[in-house]
């Protein structure tokens, strides 16, 4: 079953599913700087676009683009940025 997921505004969309293994969301982060929040661990990975990360307990910013992905433990939070429209694919463990 498919879950649709809106948040900051409407410039952050996803849509929830379960993957073949793990649950999963595909979404678009819009232009701007957000901080999300983690129940478990995720796996996020860039589909499109660039976004800018800082994980946390880490002070320096990090771009990943298409293809890129980066991993945040759970029950942590985190801060992403983007210039441009930026899809994602997120694995929940």
């Amino acid at each position: 079953m498919l879950s649709v997921n809106e948040y900051f505004d409407g410039k952050v969309k996803s849509i929830a599913f379960q993957g073949a293994s793990l649950p999963a969301t595909v979404g678009v982060i819009s232009s701007g700087e957000y901080e999300f929040g983690t129940s478990k661990k995720e796996v996020m990975t860039v589909i499109s676009g660039t976004l800018t990360v800082q994980l946390p307990g880490v002070e320096e910013w990090i771009a990943y683009g298409a293809g890129d992905a980066f991993e945040v433990a759970a029950n942590t939070s985190f801060k992403v940025r983007t210039d441009v429209d930026t899809a994602y694919l997120c694995t929940y463990e």
